[in-house]
């Protein structure tokens, strides 16, 4: 689940190893939430989505109880924390929930990784001091062939991929893009505040949905699941997205994108060593024109600043 941008501060100083153990902390963690989707075996999927929620909201708002802090909205908010928690929460989660019944675990995580392939699409569009140089329009060229290259076989029957799991997932990177848009439109935003109304907000109705969906009846398998369903909720939503607002406000929004490089080889890693799955040529190949497009996006005609 990508957390929401910081606003711009000064930048205190740091090491590299905080740096890397930082990367690797969050992008670890992110990653295992599809493996714990994977093991929620047939819960259903709203009713995942509500509990990973429903516990991130809870482990956020523990930690803002033992600071001290204000756990209600601010005046102008509580809007900001519902379109946050529909477009980086209960929408995208139940999808993610989903499409894993229906696709491998690093197909689903690869495909996610074009999400800055989309926002760069869609900032071009929607931003004047964002149009897409030459460089950044080959990269988003080649990002767009590795997707094809994921999901472009589900549209032959004899593929043996689903199409809906695949479509799915590429409502979620939508879903997720659009998010990250939205969140350029906030003048000046806490991230440790926009990520627990987002919690709060993706938690809530997603209880809400489920209950008018498919009934109490779809929480009756959760104590069977409890386990992977603590650990999505907890270690794989609460603490990375704490570690994330940290890295975020020291090493700055450039550094800490590089998450999403690791997600879909950490995701990959944890599904094979786990869940016994196999990866192929074609995801392998896909994923990496994918990543090649999306460093081509991000890096080109931009310079990262020495760390201080």
């Amino acid at each position: 689940m990508p957390p929401p941008p910081a606003a711009a501060t000064p930048l205190p100083p740091f090491g590299q190893g905080f740096l890397v153990s930082s990367l690797l902390g969050c992008s670890i963690l992110w990653a295992s939430g599809f493996l714990f989707i994977k093991l929620s075996g047939d819960l259903n999927p709203f009713a995942i989505a509500a509990m990973r929620g429903l516990l991130g909201a809870a482990s956020l708002g523990l930690w803002f109880a033992v600071q001290g802090k204000r756990l209600l909205p601010e005046p102008g908010e509580l809007r900001t924390w519902l379109i946050l928690g529909a477009l980086n929460g209960w929408v995208p989660n139940v999808l993610v929930s989903y499409a894993l019944t229906q696709i491998a675990t690093a197909s689903a995580a690869m495909v996610q990784a074009a999400g800055p392939l989309i926002v760069a699409v869609m900032s071009h569009v929607l931003f004047p001091d964002e149009r897409l140089t030459r460089p950044r329009f080959l990269g988003v060229l080649i990002g767009f062939v590795g997707m094809g290259i994921l999901i472009g076989p589900a549209a032959l029957p004899e593929s043996g991929i689903s199409p809906t799991g695949s479509l799915a997932m590429v409502a979620v990177t939508l879903s997720y893009a659009s998010a990250n848009l939205y969140v350029r439109t906030i003048r000046s935003a806490d991230p440790a505040r926009l990520a627990l109304g987002q919690q709060v907000c993706s938690g809530l109705p997603a209880t809400v949905l489920t209950l008018a969906i498919a009934g109490p009846a779809a929480f009756a398998a959760v104590p069977s699941h409890l386990g992977p369903i603590l650990a999505l909720g907890v270690a794989a939503t609460a603490v990375p997205m704490l570690l994330f607002m940290r890295l975020i406000r020291r090493a700055g929004p450039t550094r800490a994108s590089m998450v999403g490089y690791l997600l879909p080889v950490w995701t990959a890693i944890l599904a094979v060593v786990f869940l016994d799955e196999r990866i192929g040529a074609r995801e392998i190949v896909g994923g990496s024109v994918v990543l090649a497009g999306v460093a081509l996006v991000t890096f080109s005609g931009r310079r990262i600043a020495p760390a201080r």
